[in-house]
């Protein structure tokens, strides 16, 4: 334990809690719906018998469930417990992924795809819950540090094994998705049902809604998906930035991205002693203004060197940010926790669809007026500045007494 000690300080413990330790089994699920497929879309055009305008859609079913549903299912693991729902999500989205390779009918995929969309809304809201149910104060925020960084791991290392599966057979990477189903029976048999999850009355729909509408409540949901905006900016118009403008390789983009990876995932082992050190408030403040730093300095980059410098304070932004709002939302109340998670996972997906559609739209505006490149860069940084003024904003709401 040594070396984790020296990383970790006094939280390194955590690893060794069996119960942690299976949540974090359970994030390594988390990101595998994104981060098999999109990697191979391409590859799949010619095996299914679509374009590539439609093979987006595979991503499209994938995401739709969620908007609608992580609220409900989050609802649902205040009242019956995180354990039901993590194990039951688990083995549908594990089911659903390990039953592609058995046709090529591409609405029947999609059909599949959605069903793993199902299966994600009872995964990653309960892992967060079940991270607020354990533990309290530090200890949570980095609990939920640790957590971020074994998705950012993960979301790290799948695509490569992905796209080096599609080169066997167009489906070989949906077999991926059988690590869901271990996982969901390691859940079900040794996982034990944190006592904040079902020790107590649930909260109801209507005092849940209630709860939300309280300004400090709210504060911090909207705040939420002010990490999610920046990076969904940021990842949107990476290439773009990078080849286009800078007249750099596709590989040069992805190196800028994996900066901004492991810069992410770095950081959330970090936390516990971030919010040790430093009050809420402020913390959560400076990591959005160094977030927001970080996509005007990728912005107006000159060359790929200086993007990857943006890409390093992005990445340090996002990681510590989102999983810092996560930390505060599990916190608001005991009884609502799913819930209130939920939401708050709800307005996440929502601000990921959003930006790039807006963002898009008005680069198309400006593009007759100032030209491809200015509109790129303009639109980075107003999305920079609005984030930024609305996160800071909220924090300053939120952290009203």
């Amino acid at each position: 334990m040594g070396l984790l000690e020296s990383a970790l300080g006094e939280d390194a413990d955590l690893l060794a809690d069996r119960q942690f330790a299976i949540l974090l089994l359970g994030s390594v699920s988390s990101p595998l719906g994104a981060a098999v497929v999109s990697p191979i879309l391409a590859s799949l055009t010619g095996p299914l018998g679509v374009d590539s305008a439609r093979i987006g859609l595979l991503m499209a079913a994938y995401t739709a469930p969620a908007i609608v549903l992580i609220p409900v299912v989050g609802a649902l693991s205040d009242r019956v417990g995180r354990k039901p729902v993590l194990a039951g999500g688990l083995a549908l989205f594990g089911l659903a992924g390990l039953a592609v390779p058995l046709t090529s009918s591409f609405t029947a995929i999609l059909a599949l795809r959605f069903l793993q969309g199902v299966g994600y809304t009872g995964i990653a809201p309960p892992l967060i819950s079940a991270v607020g149910d354990l533990y309290v104060g530090k200890r949570e925020a980095a609990a939920q540090g640790l957590r971020f960084t074994t998705v950012s791991v993960a979301l790290a290392a799948v695509p490569p094994v992905a796209g080096a599966l599609v080169a066997v057979a167009w489906y070989a990477p949906f077999y991926i998705y059988a690590l869901a189903l271990p996982t969901a029976l390691v859940v079900a048999i040794w996982f034990e049902e944190p006592e904040r999850a079902g020790g107590g009355e649930s909260a109801s729909t209507r005092e849940l809604l209630a709860l939300a509408r309280r300004p400090r409540v709210l504060a911090t949901l909207v705040g939420r998906a002010t990490p999610t905006v920046l990076w969904f900016a940021f990842i949107t118009y990476n290439s773009v930035v990078v080849v286009t403008l800078l007249d750099a390789s596709p590989g040069a983009a992805g190196a800028v991205l994996g900066v901004a990876s492991v810069a992410s995932a770095v950081t959330g082992t970090q936390l516990g002693r971030l919010t040790a050190a430093v009050p809420r408030d402020r913390l959560l403040a400076g990591l959005l203004a160094l977030f927001a730093l970080g996509v005007a300095v990728f912005a107006l980059a000159p060359s790929v060197l200086v993007a990857g410098v943006g890409a390093l304070l992005v990445g340090v932004g996002f990681g510590s940010a989102i999983t810092l709002y996560r930390s505060e939302i599990t916190g608001l109340s005991d009884t609502a926790r799913g819930g209130l998670v939920s939401l708050g996972e709800s307005l996440g997906r929502l601000a990921s669809t959003v930006t790039p559609i807006a963002a898009g739209v008005a680069i198309a505006a400006l593009q007759p007026s100032v030209g491809d490149g200015t509109a790129v860069r303009a639109v980075l940084l107003a999305t920079a500045a609005i984030a930024l003024l609305l996160g800071l904003a909220c924090v300053a709401v939120s952290s009203e007494r």
